[in-house]
């Protein structure tokens, strides 16, 4: 059976499959009213037929509900007295010293909150039976005012969720779609836990409606959805909770990323997404970093997630002068209509057109020749800003590109250093339409040794999809002290999140076994006192891990402090086909030759610059920086001071000084282009 990985962006929907001839890889325009047109489209014109494949499908269906408030109409029902905990939730200020910020807005309206009568101890005791009369007179009143979901969240339902069972049964017993926290996410802190179901309400009923639509139009295809921890499910299992795919896009991304470092030789990276109206950064440190403390928009989402920071600085991004007199790029994108100013038809100055002004672009072979650049368009734009500015057209595009890699490097910054890695240990994995134009450079000021442009840099969110696994989590608050459990204890509390992963990996299509299905243990441990922890594997070494990683992110440890144990973890993983990506052995240098010289500027200069096309480029071919590096998928940019080559992988590996050979060298910059 073939397999086909699916993303769906706002301009195009890419697909990649893997089929008897290898990997292919295709385009076609969006269809924002009803992506599923495209998506079916797409797979007939890659397979020939939308039946009998595998079909993994990167949304953002789920995300855009929520960003742009477009979800069902939903109920909070909750344990009586504790009403506005979502409302209050941490009391914290996004902004300390603005004295005129706006309230969050919730997505459950007021009126539409519910306390009703149930008690449970922390220990799970029942102090209070629910009162189940109330529920069904409170289910009639929510079936006759339309409301379309209901979250059911009560108090330490995450040690016993008996009474979160039956108030839910009576709502669904009226025809209402329930979300109960217990099901979502079985830990405890109450916001977290009740803000994650209120979305996945929000959510579920728009995912389900959406898969339910596709699926009938892909009959006779198995139909899998990727979730936000980079792992694959059914459609079903993310119909029933679909929070789970709130990230699914951007995490499709990040795991094609490793997946085309770890084929290249480089375990270690960072991943770099530029897209047009955001650049998403991620740390891979052998494995792909998860957090279970992410937000979607001003709501936190308590389920493990790729660990990714988002900037607004994209190829698409606006530059503008603010009040102050400055510069400023982003984080406004021209998005994909207009578009910047070059596509044609906007009217605002974007980093494309800078970097089109720079001549970093080939105005006549923008996407591998199936588009043409206006450069006079962008220059039109260009020049009141710069005149506000007083300064040449050029100097100002050198600044919108300063400014945007900037704000990119900050990003970078967050995942890294924030985070206790150096940078400079690390490769820079960039993708996107726009990462490979600004990756040197970036990587130049950070001093990180390695840049790599994946070859399916325009798909790589679907090549993502095409080759993730099929991954669940299971959690279970537990308030252990570290020194006082063994790991026998703690084993035997894991034995039922083992066997439901288990289970559910069976109904997957999985059995256990050496690479087919495994299942793998972990903590959340914290020194006792503090508010937070830190996951760590399951293992008798457990504490010495802790300390250690302790020490990374925060800058010290106490061996002699005592420890909690907070949550138990278990991830159920079902390994799937992996592709090979195309290998040629190499015999020796040819020389790269450009199809013209033309003028590019880099550091305040016009230099002569080869501009190269990617197809005429074989195994071995070797060149020099400066040099402009245009395929049908992306753009590689290699500033001066850099020599380049093509090794056996498809990899443009650009070192300072000479060509040289070797896969690790300092000072390198790779790019794998189509």
């Amino acid at each position: 059976m073939i397999r086909i990985g699916v993303d769906t962006g706002g301009t195009f929907t890419d697909l990649v499959m893997l089929g008897p001839a290898g990997v292919s890889v295709h385009k076609v325009r969006s269809t924002p009213d009803d992506p599923s047109r495209a998506i079916v489209s797409g797979i007939q014109e890659i397979s020939g037929s939308t039946g009998g494949a595998e079909v993994v499908h990167g949304s953002t269906v789920a995300t855009n509900a929520v960003l742009e408030r477009k979800g069902a109409r939903v109920a909070l029902v909750t344990t009586a007295g504790f009403e506005d905990v979502v409302r209050i939730g941490r009391q914290t200020r996004r902004e300390l010293y603005n004295l005129m910020q706006e309230d969050r807005r919730p997505l459950v309206e007021p009126e539409l909150t519910f306390g009703l009568v149930e008690r449970l101890g922390a220990d799970g005791e029942v102090l209070e039976a629910p009162d189940l009369a109330a529920a069904r007179r409170l289910a009639q009143q929510l079936s006759d005012t339309g409301v379309g979901s209901v979250a059911v969240c009560f108090l330490h339902s995450y040690r016993n969720s008996a009474h979160e069972d039956a108030v839910a049964a009576v709502f669904e017993a009226a025809g209402l779609q329930v979300s109960s926290s217990h099901r979502v996410v079985r830990e405890y802190r109450e916001y977290e836990r009740w803000s994650t179901t209120i979305v996945s309400a929000y959510v579920t009923p728009i995912v389900s409606r959406y898969l339910t639509a596709l699926e009938s139009c892909l009959f006779g295809s198995r139909l899998s959805i990727m979730q936000s921890n980079g792992g694959s499910i059914s459609a079903s299992a993310a119909k029933a909770v679909a929070v789970r795919t709130i990230l699914s896009g951007p995490a499709a991304g990040i795991v094609g990323a490793r997946a085309v470092a770890d084929m290249a030789g480089y375990p270690r990276v960072i991943t770099f997404d530029m897209g047009g109206t955001s650049t998403d950064v991620s740390l891979v440190d052998g494995a792909i970093s998860t957090t279970t403390e992410s937000m979607v928009g001003d709501f936190p989402v308590r389920l493990p997630v790729i660990d990714i920071h988002t900037v607004g600085a994209g190829g698409g991004s606006v530059a503008y002068i603010d009040r102050g007199g400055a510069l400023r790029v982003g984080p406004l994108s021209a998005g994909a209509d207009p578009g910047p100013a070059c596509y044609g038809q906007g009217t605002m100055l974007t980093v494309t057109d800078a970097n089109l002004l720079l001549g970093r672009l080939d105005p006549e072979y923008f996407l591998g020749g199936r588009m043409a650049l206006d450069i006079e368009r962008a220059r039109a734009v260009m020049l009141p800003l710069a005149a506000e500015l007083k300064v040449s057209e050029l100097a100002l595009a050198e600044g919108v590109v300063r400014v945007a890699n900037a704000n990119m490097e900050r990003a970078i910054r967050v995942v890294s250093v924030q985070r206790g890695f150096d940078p400079r240990e690390f490769a820079l994995l960039a993708f996107g339409g726009a990462g490979g134009m600004h990756a040197c450079e970036i990587a130049d000021t950070l001093d990180i040794p390695t840049v790599i442009v994946p070859r399916y840099a325009g798909v790589l969110s679907a090549f993502g999809a095409l080759v993730a696994d099929v991954t669940k989590d299971y959690s279970l608050t537990v308030l252990r002290a570290g020194d006082a459990a063994s790991i026998a204890q703690l084993d035997e509390l894991m034995q039922p999140l083992v066997a439901q992963a288990e289970s559910d990996l069976e109904n997957e299509g999985f059995t256990l076994g050496p690479g087919t299905a495994y299942v793998t243990k972990e903590l959340d441990v914290r020194y006792l006192g503090q508010s937070y922890e830190i996951t760590v594997p399951f293992a008798e070494g457990f504490r010495e891990e802790f300390d250690r990683l302790h020490a990374r992110r925060y800058g010290y440890a106490n061996a002699a402090r005592p420890t909690e144990i907070v949550n138990l973890r278990v991830t159920a993983t079902g390994v799937t086909r992996k592709p090979e990506l195309p290998r040629t052995e190499v015999s020796g240098p040819i020389e790269a030759v450009p199809s013209r010289i033309g003028p590019a500027r880099f550091g305040g200069k016009t230099v002569d610059t080869g501009f190269y096309r990617w197809e005429d480029l074989a195994a071995g071919s070797v060149g020099h920086g400066p040099a402009v590096v245009a395929g049908a998928q992306a753009t590689a940019v290699v500033p001066p001071g850099f020599s380049f080559r093509i090794d056996e992988f498809g990899n443009l590996l650009a070192v300072r000084g000479v060509a040289q050979g070797g896969r690790r060298r300092q000072n390198t910059a790779v790019a794998v282009m189509s």
